[in-house]
């Protein structure tokens, strides 16, 4: 089974969105900055996958801003499990 994705990754990649496309940024722009993948970039966009603190931090510093700011108001709730809906087969 796949794994699903937490609504955490989704809140930190809306967070890096916003951040970027405030730095008036790409994602390739920011990969490169990085030294992160475009790939990876675009799956924390995407709420695919959870950025380490490595890379968060990494991220923060390319776009000006502090690393709490790319998890401000996440909580506790946000890294339950989400379910995705069985197909009937």
């Amino acid at each position: 089974m796949p794994r699903v994705p937490s609504a955490a990754a989704a809140h930190i990649g809306t967070q890096i969105v916003r951040a970027r496309q405030g730095r008036k940024m790409t994602q390739d722009q920011l990969a490169a900055a990085t030294g992160i993948d475009s790939s990876n970039i675009r799956s924390y966009e995407g709420g695919r996958a959870t950025p380490s603190i490595h890379s968060l931090v990494r991220i923060a510093v390319a776009l000006d801003v502090e690393p709490g700011s790319l998890i401000e108001g996440l909580t506790l709730a946000h890294f339950a499990p989400t379910t995705r809906s069985r197909r009937a087969s």
